[in-house]
C-alpha cells in the first residue's frame, strides 16, 4: 500500500555559498528526452553539467559533449559505475523507465540512484517521476515512480521531485498521421488531456537546483497547455493547414497495438486524468509552452 511522502525539509547546508559555475550536475538519462533538455538547460544557467549514458559514443552523447557536457559511461545496474559518475558532484537530475526492463527494474534502478547519491554526499537531488503518482492510480508506471519517492524522501537526501504530464516532444511519433488528417486515441473527443514540453521539464528542474531552500523536500504536479481531444484536432487542423479528424477507436485494437500497460494508462486518462493546475502554475511562471506554440515551432507544414 502506498503512504504519503513526508515533506519535511532537509536542511540543505549554504545552498548560496558557490555560483553555478562552481556546481557540478551529472545528468542521467542524457541522450534522452529529458535528460537532453536538462543539461541544456543547466549548461545555459552555468552549471557544470557531468551526463551518464551506456554509450559515449553515440551521437547524441557526442552532441552533448560539443556542448560542453562532460559525458560518462555508466549503467543503472552499476553501483560502482553510479558512484564514480557521482563524484564531486553538487547535485544529481535522476531519470528512471520502465519500458525496456518493466516497473520492478525501475523501481531497483531508483532505489541504486537514490543509494550511490547517498555514499557520495549529493547535497540535492532531483527526480523526475510523472503527475498523479501519489494518487494510487493503479497505472503500474506511475505507482513505481511513486515508490522511488517514497525511498528518496526517507534516505535523508536533500530532494526535489517533478511531476510532468504527457510530453509534447512525443507528438513527433503522430507525425505521419497528424499529416495524412488523422488524430487516433480511444478516448472520447471531450476527454481533457494535459501536457508540457520537455524544456520546459527542464525548467523546473533548474528552478529547482537554483533555489533549494524553496525546493527541499518539495513534489511539484507540472504541465505548461491542456485541452479536449477534440479541441486538440482542432488545433493541429489550424496549425497543418489541411483537416486533421479526431478518430476514436476501439480499446480493444488501441490495446493490441500499444500493450496492456499503456492501456492501463489510457483508461486512467479517461476516467480520471492528469489535473494539474495550470492556470495557478502559469501566473507564477507565464512562459511555460503552449501546445500551439510547441506545434508551430516543428514546422511540420513547411
Amino acid at each position: 500500500m502506498l503512504i504519503g511522502i513526508c515533506t519535511a525539509a532537509v536542511a540543505v547546508a549554504d545552498p548560496a555559498a558557490a555560483p553555478q559555475a562552481d556546481r557540478l550536475i551529472l545528468v542521467t538519462g542524457a541522450t534522452g528526452t529529458q535528460g537532453g533538455a536538462v543539461a541544456r538547460e543547466l549548461l545555459a544557467r552555468d552549471y557544470r553539467v557531468r551526463g551518464l549514458t551506456r554509450n559515449p559514443g553515440k551521437p547524441k552523447a557526442l552532441a552533448l559533449a560539443a556542448l560542453g557536457v562532460q559525458m560518462v559511461q555508466g549503467s543503472f545496474d552499476d553501483p560502482a559505475s553510479l558512484e564514480a559518475a557521482m563524484a564531486g558532484t553538487y547535485g544529481v537530475f535522476a531519470v528512471t523507465e520502465w519500458r525496456q526492463n518493466g516497473v520492478d527494474k525501475e523501481v531497483i534502478h531508483g532505489r541504486a540512484l537514490v543509494d550511490a547519491a547517498r555514499e557520495t554526499g549529493v547535497r540535492h537531488f532531483v527526480y523526475t517521476s510523472v503527475a498523479g503518482a501519489d494518487e494510487q492510480t493503479g497505472v503500474p508506471h506511475f505507482d513505481s515512480k511513486y515508490v522511488v519517492e517514497q525511498y528518496l524522501a526517507q534516505s535523508g537526501l536533500a530532494w526535489s521531485v517533478v511531476r510532468p504530464v504527457s510530453f509534447m516532444d512525443n507528438w513527433e511519433w503522430d507525425r505521419d498521421d497528424f499529416l495524412a488528417g488523422r488524430f487516433a486515441n480511444p478516448g472520447d473527443p471531450g476527454q481533457r488531456n494535459q501536457w508540457i514540453a520537455a524544456a520546459d521539464i527542464a525548467f523546473f528542474v533548474g528552478e529547482a537546483l537554483d533555489n533549494p531552500q524553496e525546493w527541499n523536500g518539495r513534489a511539484l504536479d507540472i504541465a505548461g497547455d491542456g485541452m479536449t481531444l477534440a479541441e486538440f484536432a482542432a488545433l493541429l487542423s489550424r496549425v497543418l493547414d489541411r483537416r486533421v479528424q479526431y478518430q476514436q477507436i476501439p480499446w480493444a485494437d488501441y490495446e493490441a497495438a500499444a500493450g496492456e500497460e499503456l492501456t492501463i494508462m489510457y483508461r486512467w486518462f479517461a476516467s480520471d486524468g492528469y489535473s494539474v493546475d495550470i492556470d495557478a502554475l502559469r501566473e507564477r511562471y507565464p512562459k511555460l509552452t503552449a501546445a500551439e506554440e510547441f506545434l508551430r515551432a516543428m514546422e511540420w507544414g513547411e
